[in-house]
């Protein structure tokens, strides 16, 4: 008889830890706490991309969904090693070490990819966001380069349409309330008052950002202002249930991945849109221009890096600035440059014919101050260093008490343009520590038997930022990774 697996939520994650218990011989059931209309979690509010390991083209042909796509053939992917994988974790990681967490998302993460390939998941070069043109030739940087087709809503309806053509069924507006325990093992869930038994239970429903007192309480700092960028149902459900079964809480607990978000956004993403547009409230272009703050000071060094390993860091930067906000400013220079996200229809901007007059429009703002930071900052520009998107183009400035390392460009061509900006919460980092195959442990780092862990609420993988497109990657290797062991599993972890 096969193992009675259950899978809680319906996100990245989940779908992968389902498909793969699936591929080993067990049943499936997957429980999710919203109705079918919300249902993915936070896998639909993103832009679909994901991070991993690979040699060249060659590596990235088969997970097309066009690999005749003629713009391949003057397209420069380049490749991306698990050796600078490593090295682009370790840059976030303040001094730690590699965890072992993130040596399996190093390791998983091109086996994962040529997994779901394998399962009717296909992929598009991200030549929008992650690409330049540079003499005739599509140029990408930053290692990213794909996203699955239509994004993070592509993403789950294929994932989900795989799940399902293997025989797994899913069950919508059913919020699992309690973890059912004999004799110190998982063996089903409380959804309401309806038990459910299972030979293992696979905890893939999220963090707890979606929770304005467990950011306050377990975060402090300013992490009760955020908004929250994805699903209102990652409440932190997951992690409760596990510690109230003697889970080991793990990783950095007040950690997580904060992005620059229109500054008039709703609370949370706006329901009311389409999926694939709610990303479309980040703003994720301030490499092309400069952000201040209430003071009229810049407080970043917006050119530090490329955008995707800066972004998840920058919105709590913004949040901790005077009244939690900021405003980037642009030149027309870098118009036809900014990502799609600046012309939606909902974004909020102000627009003056010079610096003096932009400044007086930005709401909250000491606007002689922002002035003459910004005469500053356009002294300062190197200009003897040609302005080059496709790389670290070292054209820098001088003489700034904070410095632009890369792309500082004078604002000198009107119209100009700012766009008011706050912090919002993608996804908490801090969650239970897991072993290699995805069982969820107590503080003697024995496994609870039967239960089982992936997704956002696996600690230690990301401590004080990330590079773009690992939190996926990291759902889809550690829901493979959860799901495999709970269908071998024989209840002792």
């Amino acid at each position: 008889m096969s193992k009675q697996i259950i899978v809680v939520g319906s996100g990245n994650a989940a779908m992968c830890a389902g498909i793969a218990a699936l591929e080993a011989g067990a049943s499936v059931l997957m429980l999710e706490k919203a109705g079918q209309d919300l249902a993915g979690g936070n896998t639909k509010y993103t832009a679909g991309a994901m991070r991993f390991a690979y040699d060249n083209i060659d590596d990235l042909l088969p997970l097309l969904k066009d690999p005749d796509d003629p713009r391949l053939t003057v397209t420069d992917f380049g490749g991306y090693t698990e050796a600078k994988f490593t090295e682009d974790l370790l840059g976030f990681n303040g001094g730690r070490p590699l965890s072992a967490e993130q040596a399996r998302l190093v390791g998983g993460s091109l086996p994962a990819m040529q997994w779901l390939g394998g399962h009717g998941v296909k992929f598009e070069p991200i030549y929008s966001r992650q690409s330049f043109e540079r003499e005739g030739r599509h140029v990408f940087w930053g290692g990213l380069t794909l996203a699955a087709e239509n994004e993070g809503v592509g993403l789950f309806d294929m994932e989900l349409a795989a799940f399902e053509r293997l025989g797994g069924v899913i069950r919508y507006n059913s919020a699992v309330t309690a973890l059912l325990t004999e004799n110190g093992k998982v063996t089903g869930v409380m959804v309401g008052a309806e038990a459910i038994s299972a030979d293992a239970v696979i905890l893939a429903c999220g963090g707890f950002e979606a929770s304005t007192k467990l950011r306050r309480d377990w975060m402090g700092g300013h992490w009760d202002k955020a908004k929250v960028r994805g699903t209102p149902m990652n409440t932190g459900d997951g992690l409760a249930m596990a510690t109230d079964v003697g889970a080991q809480r793990y990783g950095l607990i007040d950690g997580c991945h904060a992005t620059p978000m229109d500054l008039h956004m709703p609370d949370f993403a706006n329901l009311d849109l389409p999926a694939s547009e709610r990303k479309n409230y980040r703003k994720i272009c301030y490499f092309l221009g400069v952000m201040l703050n209430a003071n009229g000071d810049r407080f970043v060094d917006e050119g530090e890096n490329f955008r995707n390993y800066t972004y998840a860091q920058f919105g709590k930067a913004v949040l901790e600035q005077p009244g939690h906000f900021a405003w980037q400013i642009f030149d027309a220079k870098v118009e036809d440059l900014l990502y799609a996200e600046y012309r939606f229809h909902d974004a909020h901007f102000v627009e003056a014919d010079t610096l003096e007059a932009l400044c007086g429009l930005l709401d909250g703002v000491d606007a002689p101050a922002a002035l003459a930071t910004l005469r500053a900052y356009n002294a300062g520009v190197n200009s003897s260093v040609a302005f080059d998107p496709t790389r670290l183009d070292g054209k820098d400035t001088a003489g700034l008490p904070l410095p632009k390392s890369n792309w500082a460009q004078k604002l000198d061509t009107p119209p100009f343009k700012a766009y008011p900006v706050t912090g919002g919460i993608t996804f908490t980092y801090g969650g239970l520590k897991v072993s290699d195959s995805g069982a969820v442990l107590k503080e003697d780092d024995s496994a609870i038997g039967g239960l089982f862990a992936a997704g956002e609420m696996v600690g230690g993988v990301f401590f004080e930022g990330y590079p773009g497109g690992s939190g996926l990657t990291s759902g889809a290797v550690f829901g493979r990774l959860a799901g495999a062991g709970a269908a071998l599993t024989d209840s002792q972890g």
